[in-house]
């Protein structure tokens, strides 16, 4: 039985292309070439941070980050950046009794953002708000203290692979994995029917209808 549903935040509610251009410009190298190489990295199954260290050896992201703070250009999002089938979603999945659940690998700066928003959750965090980022098992723990559930009874949603579903799971979790975005597009080489996911969707759109079923089946 389904009782709460969380969800990660980048190119799972978040279209995360006007940030990827964001950064292409604070490094100073073509935003084409920026989103070429960070494709290469993740389809090679390696750390995204590494594109950074291609343009510039030695890059530190939580200093960059600081730097971009004190510039004035912080990451953030609007609800441009929200993909469409975010709010119909979670507002249809609080309509069915769920407890909704936002939390994903962001800064508190896009932590604020989101809470800005008002989307139609309960709760709304980021790794940078706690200092505790996935896939650290801690991770998954504040979920399960935090949702009104026990951990078989919650469903977690990603597009990561190895950062969401796998960790998810390994805490006894319940994950859904949402195929798009770089990582649900080149999973580094998994096939998709491979993947031991609870469920696999291409838009959170299917979520209630899926999750009604699950709970109808009585598992």
């Amino acid at each position: 039985m389904i009782r709460a549903v969380v969800f990660d935040i980048g190119e799972c509610l978040l279209d995360r292309t006007r940030e990827y251009g964001a950064w292409a410009d604070w490094l100073g190298v073509p935003r084409h070439t920026f989103s070429a190489v960070f494709g290469a990295v993740v389809a090679q199954g390696r750390d995204f941070r590494e594109t950074f260290q291609i343009f510039r050896p030695g890059f530190d992201l939580a200093e960059e980050r600081a730097r971009r703070d004190a510039a004035g250009v912080s990451e953030c999002c609007g609800e441009e950046d929200l993909y469409s089938d975010v709010r119909p979603a979670l507002s249809a999945l609080r309509e069915n009794g769920l407890w909704v659940g936002i939390a994903g690998n962001q800064s508190r700066y896009v932590a604020a953002s989101l809470r800005a928003l008002r989307l139609p959750a309960d709760l709304v965090t980021a790794s940078g708000d706690r200092g505790i980022s996935k896939p650290d098992p801690a991770f998954f723990r504040h979920l399960v203290d935090a949702a009104p559930a026990e951990p078989h009874e919650i469903l977690y949603v990603g597009d990561q692979l190895r950062n969401d579903v796998h960790p998810a799971l390994r805490a006894g979790l319940l994950a859904a994995w949402i195929r798009r975005g770089p990582w649900g597009l080149m999973p580094s080489g998994a096939p998709a029917d491979s993947v031991p996911a609870t469920m696999q969707i291409d838009s959170l759109a299917q979520l209630p209808e899926l999750i009604a079923e699950f709970n109808e089946g009585g598992r």
